[in-house]
């Protein structure tokens, strides 16, 4: 007879938690003790009951991996850019799980350089993140920088591209974005603070000089907002930014002149948002300002920022979002959203031409790619769709032509055309209407034992757009409907729909999605008893609130590094994110907003009922959300629910918030998830 394996059971240890005259008692708080060995104990005790729950399903956990890897073109290569005198390419080699970053000066046809190969690099280190490389403008020196702990704490060294000298100095504690003055050896950056995490100075470097006597050149001492440097793509300015949830801020300076001090482009006016972009002798600026909640284009000249001189250059339309802007010489191009689809607007700078890219599908993904050279008759952009593998096309401004580039190729039997996606609109329970983007694969009948699959984000206003994905075919070919629901939170019809779905608003993410759900149903895709939902980081604590509110309308849930002790958490300000994100869930210091966020926060809302299969994972050296969130989640769960349904805990012991590094490490985290799905469908082969 088969043993039965028993589940961990994480030790009570009450600890009384007082706000606004309210006591919450955490039975698990202990949890968050990260170096105490008990808790590395009970941790490493969850993975060895995952493991062991899930050991039948090894062979198609491996089956899975080996399948997803097939389809991956292993000695692949991005389409080559041109900057600054030269071509940049970033390719993989067979068998390797990082990227080599490669340069060829003037031609496509001349010697490459290699300026980085990750894959030695990455050598001693169970995790690897290579970050942003900055390039000096003499084309001599690249800073670059590094993460080894998975925490986005990243050092930046410089390199020598001529000699291939590492310089010894290391600033540590770095955002990992960096961006040089004109002089070639004046570098700026962004700093954290080593508790929060926040981003919150920027620094000034000089080229083989000590780190420790670098100077700090803007605090931003408000805790709410985060800080970070970059430089405009005319090359003639550098700019600080400083921005919260609901406001931006920003400084100046010549990249000639990196020794003066930066002037304020327009001081911060709350709920005032706005963005800068150089060209010629203007500034063009995207703002929300004077109630233009989906933004508008204005401009002024770079000797007069202040917003007393901004001009409109487009009219305000109430229905399209304005998302970015992308600069040339002779053109602009608009990212704009309308209706939920993105649009390419493309407008001569003489005022003769104003025309859309077109797009011909009913639900897609398209968007401004790699474009750093300002003279260019060229624009980069990338499309792709639920059925379509990603494409990066060349569009000439003078010629109307667009050349296909790449399209992402998709190894084994793939064909296209063996799949069908659609757009359908779910009314939620206050009538609002909520679009959902689905795939399948053709020939897909509606049928109440289809297995399907319900993911969203819904926070932020972060857009989830429809996106092709090779691995996602290996639940499709397997029956699976996919589907993603573009649920309020999120900024898919617009900011309207991101301000309906936070702070106080904040329900109406979870309902949008369980009503999305029970549509499905009504219609015949599914059915309960076979309707999984997924989500992760916010997304996690969706699935947290749904579960608790709907706990039988799904049969099972993936929670992914999932933010569930939301109370708890906003009221922690030395944990990184909180302060800079009240302006996201409200201050839980004000009672309104605490009692509010103390009604769906998915830890304090556990009780005792039936909960559907469950797979919770996270990473020990995650920085967004604290492995001690999903932790003592599970270990409530456990204690209160009333059935038998798996509830499964996985802890990368070795990553953080974005799992692990290599290209085909972090399959095998899919592969798991895929099994546990597959595994309750009964689904093996």
């Amino acid at each position: 007879m088969k043993k039965s394996v028993i589940a961990p059971v994480a030790k009570k240890q009450p600890h009384k938690l007082e706000k606004h005259g309210d006591v919450r008692v955490d039975d698990y708080f202990w949890l968050n003790e990260r170096e105490n060995p008990e808790v590395r104990a009970y941790l490493e005790a969850e993975n060895a009951y995952t493991e062991s729950i899930l050991k039948h399903t090894e062979p198609l956990q491996k089956a899975l991996f080996e399948e997803m890897k097939s389809r991956i073109k292993e000695d692949d290569s991005s389409v080559p850019y041109f900057y600054n005198g030269y071509w940049y390419i970033t390719r993989y080699e067979t068998g390797k799980d990082y990227p080599i970053y490669a340069r060829k000066k003037g031609t496509l046809s001349a010697a490459e350089e290699i300026m980085f190969d990750c894959n030695i690099m990455a050598q001693d280190f169970a995790y690897f993140k290579l970050g942003g490389i900055s390039i000096s403008p003499n084309n001599q020196y690249a800073a670059f920088s590094v993460d080894t702990v998975s925490r986005r704490q990243y050092t930046i060294q410089i390199k020598d591209l001529i000699t291939g000298e590492i310089f010894e100095n290391k600033i540590e504690n770095t955002t990992g974005s960096c961006t040089w003055a004109n002089d070639n050896k004046t570098l700026f950056y962004s700093r954290k603070d080593k508790v929060t995490l926040r981003a919150h100075k920027i620094y000034k470097h000089v080229l083989q000089s000590n780190p420790e006597l670098d100077v700090p050149v803007y605090h931003e001492k408000d805790e709410t907002f985060n800080t970070y440097v970059y430089k405009t793509k005319s090359r003639k300015y550098i700019v600080i930014g400083s921005s919260s949830t609901l406001t931006s801020e920003y400084r100046i300076l010549n990249a000639d002149t990196p020794n003066k001090e930066f002037s304020v482009f327009q001081e911060r006016i709350r709920s005032v948002e706005y963005a800068i972009s150089h060209y010629q002798d203007s500034f063009y600026i995207i703002t929300n300002r004077d109630g233009c909640s989906n933004f508008k284009l204005q401009k002024t000249h770079e000797n007069a920022t202040g917003i007393e001189n901004w001009k409109d250059v487009l009219p305000y339309r109430d229905n399209v979002l304005i998302e970015d802007i992308e600069i040339f010489k002779d053109y602009y191009v608009l990212n704009e959203r309308e209706n939920g689809l993105n649009k390419l607007r493309v407008i001569s700078w003489d005022g003769q031409e104003d025309y859309y890219l077109p797009f011909n599908s009913e639900t897609y993904t398209a968007y401004v790619g790699n474009n750093p050279e300002f003279n260019s008759d060229v624009l980069r952009y990338s499309f792709n769709s639920l059925t379509t593998p990603s494409s990066v096309i060349d569009y000439n401004f003078k010629t109307k032509e667009s050349i296909v580039q790449k399209e992402q190729e998709v190894l084994g039997d793939f064909n296209k055309a063996d799949y069908q996606s659609e757009r359908i609109w779910a009314v939620a329970r206050d009538g609002v209407k909520v679009p959902i983007s689905l795939v399948y694969k053709k020939g897909m009948k509606k049928n109440a034992n289809n297995p399907f699959l319900l993911y969203a984000y819904g926070s932020y206003g972060s857009t989830i757009d429809p996106y092709f994905s090779t691995i996602r075919l290996s639940l499709l070919n397997r029956g699976f409907i996919y589907a993603i629901a573009h649920i309020r939170g999120g900024e898919y019809l617009g900011r309207d729909w991101y301000e309906n779905g936070k702070l106080l608003t904040k329900v109406n993410t979870f309902h949008d999605f369980i009503d999305c759900s029970k549509f499905l149903i009504e219609q015949g895709y599914t059915s309960c008893e076979h309707l999984y939902a997924y989500g992760g980081s916010a997304g996690g604590l969706l699935m947290g609130a749904v579960i608790n509110m709907e706990p039988k309308l799904y049969k099972g849930v993936i929670a992914a590094v999932p933010f569930v002790d939301v109370v708890t958490t906003m009221l922690d300000d030395s944990i990184p994110l909180t302060t800079g994100e009240y302006d996201e869930w409200g201050n839980p210091n004000d009672k309104v907003y605490y009692d509010y966020m103390k009604s769906y926060s998915p830890y304090d809302n556990v009780s005792k009922q039936e909960y559907p299969h469950l797979l919770v994972t996270t990473g020990i050296h995650d920085s967004q959300v604290q492995y001690w969130e999903p932790a003592k989640w599970v270990a409530k769960l456990r204690d209160l629910k009333t059935n038998d349904n798996k509830l499964l805990l996985h802890v990368d012991m070795d990553t953080g918030h974005g799992g692990a590094s290599g290209r085909f490490e972090s399959l095998k985290e899919v592969a798991l998830e895929y099994a546990f799905l597959l595994d309750l469908e009964g689904i093996y082969s």
